[in-house]
């Protein structure tokens, strides 16, 4: 009798350690999904578009390097990572005022955004590129859709929230931002 409590005592908690695996990611949080609405920061991979007017020689394309920085001629490494597009904007024509040019007019533009990458339970996993607008049903998609063992439901999404890597569990119907990282986990019936 003693050594059945002990067997049924040893499967319970078996079984809930088996429950609480289950449950490690959480829902999104709040700050998740406000991130999908701020303006948009920059981080590397991405590729700008950046004109300076009337300077022919500095307008050019330039692609936010591993360490965050674009190198920019006549003012060398400008640091990118973090900042919206007004804020680069800003940086570069204050660098460039001070002995360069008088009153620089620099404009920035995304000219391609940093991949995605689709991992789990789809066709084909792999690094994709950005479209703005893009849910996770896109993504999807383009990832050769969903395996037939695929939870279809909801997906694990990893995103640099605030200068953090956070990682929550959101519908397939969800917006998603450049350089997220999209885990569809495999349905257990």
């Amino acid at each position: 009798m003693v050594i059945a409590k002990k067997i049924l005592l040893a499967l319970a908690v078996v079984a809930m350690a088996a429950l609480a695996s289950c449950s490690s990611y959480q829902p999104a949080s709040k700050v998740f999904h406000r991130s999908t609405i701020e303006p948009y920061r920059l981080d590397s991979g991405d590729r700008l578009r950046i004109t300076v007017f009337e300077q022919a020689g500095l307008t050019n394309t330039y692609t936010v390097d591993q360490a965050g920085y674009i190198a920019f001629p006549l003012i060398g490494q400008v640091a990118a990572r973090g900042l919206s597009l007004p804020q680069l904007e800003g940086s570069i024509a204050q660098k460039l005022r001070k002995g360069y040019l008088r009153d620089p007019d620099v404009s920035i533009e995304i000219d391609r955004y940093r991949s995605i990458f689709v991992m789990g339970e789809v066709g084909q996993p792999g690094q994709y590129s950005y479209v703005p607008g893009m849910t996770l049903q896109n993504a999807i998609a383009v990832a050769g859709g969903f395996t037939s063992r695929a939870n279809q439901r909801d997906m694990d999404v990893t995103r640099k929230v605030n200068g953090t890597i956070a990682t929550g569990r959101v519908p397939v119907t969800d917006p998603i931002m450049a350089g997220d990282t999209i885990y569809v986990r495999e349905r257990l019936f």
